[in-house]
């Protein structure tokens, strides 16, 4: 049942590997060329209400299957639009929205993401990675498995 819902290691973008440093699993973003800062898309402040508020309910609704299908014990923690994400080892990802920037932003032990609407997706501010893609390899590296959101 977990492999259903947790995909290999190796199936994890290669943008960002995973790699051995000291005996600690590590990742770092790898530059592409057809990585573009995120293009803002104007959005109303009741859209930008709705698109956080579905993706920070997708979140928790993923760590929620995952305990239920015991792939992993994340715990979850949410104040209006801060979700802390708790992991086994008491290391956390925060993520939240920033409402007057209209950006979501995402903590990890690897540093911080800013993101930006690009109309379809949330899309880092330096180098326009998807929102996603990163809160599943920032999870899977702090988890030791590969997690997919």
């Amino acid at each position: 049942m977990a492999a259903a819902i947790a995909p290999t290691i190796d199936t994890l973008p290669a943008r960002f590997p995973l790699r051995l440093m000291r005996g600690i699993l590590v990742s770092t973003p790898v530059p592409t060329q057809a990585t573009h800062p995120a293009a803002r898309v104007p959005m109303s402040d009741a859209d930008y209400v709705r698109e956080t508020s579905a993706l920070l309910a997708r979140i928790e609704a993923t760590c929620d299957r995952w305990l239920d299908a015991d792939v992993i014990d994340i715990d979850t923690h949410r104040t209006g639009g801060l979700l802390e994400l708790v992991f086994p080892d008491q290391s956390k990802i925060v993520v939240n929205t920033q409402p007057p920037l209209q950006e979501m932003w995402l903590a990890a032990r690897s540093g911080g993401y800013h993101y930006q609407w690009d109309g379809q997706g949330w899309r880092d501010t330096r180098d326009g990675h998807d929102l996603l893609q990163m809160l599943s390899r920032q999870a899977s590296v702090q988890s030791g498995r590969a997690l997919q959101f």
